[in-house]
């Protein structure tokens, strides 16, 4: 037992690992793509929202919102490398901060994996059911059907994951590229993309102000900025699979976060310029991108258009899935989580269990709201209180993993590190405060994120209950905590 974190780990044979294992496939062009992928549904839909505060104001949170994601991608490709391990985020906090923090952290994430694949097969089901005529009350059997397809390609292995993550991937940047060719003859910046008035109006022959709702606007803009990058960060969950952690991930994860750069102000550029579009009307759509190809191709092509949208949710959906069950495998396997939850594919090596069970828990909740509360309100509940919920659980686990990358230079300054952030300790803190004013900007504009974030305390509550009980008295010297046990040497049972 250590006197210091209350903790206690129960001993395990190689067998337990042996029932555990994981396969090394993942290079540098899988990890792009599976960052890549995990974002790009954000530059299809979700960002645009924003655009209701003005161009101005949007250009101005989407670049406060890159900086946050740089200072953190940045510590990352140091972290994950220096500690190779799949517990990604709560590896970086048990090592620096005890089980606790490593726990806490581990939450926090855990209700980004869970929450966001649900609100991506939401959109994916709605799409579905405009593109084939489908009635509103049968939207669940879309959303079964996308959980069963592709957590089953997850399960049927690694190599196959990576492959359709990477298929996929391009395809949706390349569906992206495709707009932005067609729109760069039809676009009136000026007209179209500057019609917000300071009063939140259109104006009809564009020309607003920058920021029509001055700094307020630009902080109001930043949660829907957070879209355009939202789980780049699950990279390192990947570290076990890859073939050269300490040179490929650094790589991977960068280059995915300057492919999503140019990605992002493209998107943001030209979309809301399209002639017959415009920020006014982005401001309130939900489906951005198949609004300007419209306005191009006209309505003609809507059903062709329609699919060629839900790309970017299936590859979100697709490669998301693929991080929760890493997730949950590595809490798991460290005993934090129920044992069995961690149990790979004897023949696949792959966290079938931890995939199902996230999945089956996401798509259950998305079952209560939709039949407990109305087909209207529930739907709204799922694309708004959970959407929330997760951008909360992304937030703070960004804060911690930025106060990780800190504690770890200053505890562990001679730890092997074959990637060093240009940004340092520098660009972790920028890091913290942009997540830290994110996250107060959300509290206290928005009713609707209250809600969800009252739900998330719901969902530490009994992750916390759970651990005092029963969890840390039962904890398994996992990677990740042998690791914090030789390097820190304050738990040691």
């Amino acid at each position: 037992m250590s006197k210091q974190s209350g903790v206690s780990y129960t001993k395990v044979d190689q067998a337990y690992f042996d029932k555990r294992g994981l396969r090394r496939y993942a290079g540098v062009g899988s990890l792009w793509a599976l960052g890549v992928g995990a974002v790009i549904s954000g530059h299809f839909s979700g960002w645009n929202l924003g655009l209701a505060n003005g161009w101005g104001s949007m250009l101005i949170a989407a670049i406060l919102i890159a900086v946050m994601y740089l200072g953190l991608t940045f510590s990352l490709a140091e972290m994950s490398p220096a500690l190779p391990h799949t517990g990604g985020a709560y590896s970086f906090a048990r090592s620096t901060m005890g089980p606790w923090g490593g726990y806490i952290t581990g939450l926090a994430e855990n209700v980004m994996y869970v929450l966001t694949p649900a609100v991506i097969v939401f959109f994916i089901g709605s799409y579905m059911g405009s593109i084939f005529d489908t009635p509103t009350n049968l939207q669940p059997l879309w959303w079964i059907a996308f959980y069963l397809i592709f957590v089953g390609l997850n399960i049927l292995g690694v190599e196959q994951s990576l492959k359709i993550a990477v298929v996929i991937t391009v395809t949706a940047l390349a569906t992206l590229v495709v707009f932005w060719v067609s729109a760069l003859p039809n676009i009136d910046f000026n007209r179209w993309a500057m019609d917000v008035g300071a009063d939140g109006v259109k104006l009809a022959e564009g020309g607003g102000p920058f920021l029509p709702m001055g700094i307020a606007g630009v902080l109001a803009a930043m949660p829907f900025a957070v879209w355009l990058f939202l789980a780049i960060e699950q990279l390192p969950l990947t570290a076990e699979e890859s073939i050269d952690v300490k040179r490929d991930m650094p790589r991977g994860i960068i280059w995915g976060m300057f492919t999503l750069i140019v990605s992002a102000l493209m998107i943001l550029w030209l979309n809301p310029a399209v002639i017959g579009v415009g920020s006014h009307a982005l401001g309130q759509s939900g489906e951005p991108l198949l609004d300007g190809f419209k306005a191009i191709y006209g309505d003609g092509f809507a059903r062709g258009l329609a699919l060629i949208a839900v790309l970017g949710l299936v590859a979100s959906f697709h490669t998301i899935i693929f991080a929760k069950g890493r997730q949950i495998y590595s809490l798991s396997r460290a005993g934090y989580f129920p044992q069995f939850l961690s149990v790979t594919h004897g023949k696949r090596k792959t966290p079938y269990v931890a995939m199902v069970f996230g999945s089956a828990l996401g798509l259950t909740v998305m079952l209560l709201l939709w039949f407990g509360l109305g087909e209207s309100r529930g739907g709204t509940a799922i694309g708004g209180m959970l959407l929330n919920m997760a951008v909360f659980g992304a937030m703070f686990s960004y804060f911690l993993q930025a106060l990780s990358f800190i504690l770890l230079r200053k505890k562990m300054p001679h730890l092997d590190r074959p990637y060093r952030s240009p940004l340092g300790v520098a660009g972790a803190t920028l890091t913290m405060i942009i997540a830290a004013v994110t996250l107060y900007v959300q509290l206290t504009g928005d009713p609707a994120y209250t809600r969800g974030v009252l739900w998330v305390a719901g969902w530490f509550a009994v992750g916390i209950i759970y651990f005092v009980l029963v969890s840390r008295h039962r904890l398994v010297l996992s990677p990740e905590e042998k690791f914090a046990q030789e390097h820190v040497g304050r738990d040691v049972a």
